[in-house]
């Protein structure tokens, strides 16, 4: 059997990669994600496969390569991770008491001596958020901001590192999703169910 690389160093696509009972290893790419593009689908394609192929081009054995990339995108606009407080709640406040979707893109490259072949396929999910109030919403965006001197250590803040400023299996997404339509795991970062019949029609 081939080795199994993961082309990501999201924690959540790790666990749940690791929930399907594949043995497989991490190796993070660093390249930068750059948007180039305006489609959502289209970029989130191409993301997830800069990260495939960076991984495959330093890999000298057989191996599967799985590189993906996951955004949220509303009124034609494409939210990536925000960069800040004040974008993280700009986000939130976009996406409340609307339905938006969450494309998330992977990459597949086989590489089998010097034959490398490369599989790559969008999943969409539609999320629809209740509406909330700017109070929730800064409660959300502050929490884990740094505390006064002398007191407890920041909590790690929830909306970074996130496309969109939210964790859908998160507290907060527990308590303002109202309802998708589409692969729940679409929106936490890796469409399982798509990915294994991939992996399965390679052999894996």
């Amino acid at each position: 059997m081939k080795k199994i690389i993961l082309a990501s160093g999201s924690p959540r696509r790790r666990q749940l990669l690791a929930e399907t009972g594949l043995d497989f290893e991490v190796r993070v790419s660093h390249r930068e994600e750059v948007m180039t593009g305006s489609d959502p689908a289209q970029t989130v394609a191409a993301l997830s496969a800069m990260k495939a192929e960076d991984i495959a081009d330093q890999t000298e054995e057989d191996a599967v390569i799985i590189g993906s990339d996951t955004v949220v995108a509303i009124d034609g606009m494409i939210l990536g991770k925000p960069a800040d407080a004040q974008a993280a709640f700009e986000m939130i406040r976009l996406l409340s008491g609307r339905t938006h979707q969450v494309l998330t893109g992977v990459t597949l490259i086989s590489l089998e001596g010097k034959t490398r072949q490369t599989k790559t396929f969008v999943e969409e999910t539609l999320v629809t958020f209740r509406e909330l109030s700017e109070a929730q919403i800064k409660a959300y965006i502050q929490k884990g901001e740094p505390h006064p001197a002398g007191q407890q250590p920041p909590e790690i803040l929830p909306w970074k590192d996130k496309a969109g400023a939210y964790g859908i299996q998160e507290p907060f997404g527990m308590k303002y999703i109202e309802h998708i339509r589409g692969d729940y795991y679409t929106v936490v970062g890796l469409p399982v169910c798509r990915l294994y019949a991939e992996l399965e029609k390679m052999g894996l």
